[in-house]
């Protein structure tokens, strides 16, 4: 199951090419995205290529800061502007470095938009699936689009089986500084031991 969630984890790295600037359904927004990471993934470049590419793709599509601040949860309110500036710094590091390495080990997961609810005028829910083959199994996946403005739509969440995925960082998140009496240095420390390795 852990190593299910970790292909899922990076497939945050899913999205459009930056150039878009014009408005887009949030189901072909995903489909198109899908596609173009696809490519980059089954193209003839080094790990170290495709994970360079994949970083500048989710630094132009992926709201890292709304991610971040949402994995903090209420112990935000609680933040200093200095703590809260280097926290996402640090969040966006630990972010880019761990989708992009992990998802460079993959080449051309397929995936297929069946159809999309719209929840209101700030997001939209994109239903797809990871196509089953012989050696995986059919796997739902719903993308959490921020629509609020269309000509730049935004991920901020993947929800596997019924799993979100934010919400589990939340949750990660949440149990490092409460075992360490509520201090975010511990997980200052945490995001920046593993951007270091």
């Amino acid at each position: 199951m852990k190593k299910i969630l970790t292909f899922f984890l990076s497939t945050f790295l899913f999205f459009t090419n930056s150039n878009i600037s014009f408005s887009i359904e949030p189901d072909v927004f995903i489909q198109s995205t899908v596609n173009r990471a696809a490519d980059t993934l089954g193209g003839n470049f080094t790990k170290n290529e495709r994970i360079e590419q994949l970083k500048q793709i989710a630094k132009d599509t992926v709201d890292i800061t709304g991610i971040g601040y949402y994995s903090l949860g209420s112990h935000r309110k609680s933040l200093s502007k200095e703590q809260l500036s280097t926290y996402k710094k640090a969040f966006e590091e630990y972010f880019l470095k761990s989708f992009s390495s992990r998802l460079a080990e993959y080449s051309n997961p397929e995936i297929e938009v069946i159809s999309k609810n719209k929840l209101n005028k700030n997001y939209t829910i994109v239903l797809s699936k990871l196509v089953a083959t012989d050696s995986r199994p059919e796997v739902k996946i719903e993308w959490r689009v921020y629509t609020k403005n269309p000509e730049n739509l935004l991920i901020r969440d993947l929800i596997i089986e019924g799993l979100s995925l934010a919400r589990t960082q939340k949750e990660e998140f949440s149990s490092i500084i409460n075992s360490n009496d509520g201090k975010i240095e511990a997980l200052l420390k945490n995001l920046a031991d593993f951007s270091a390795e």
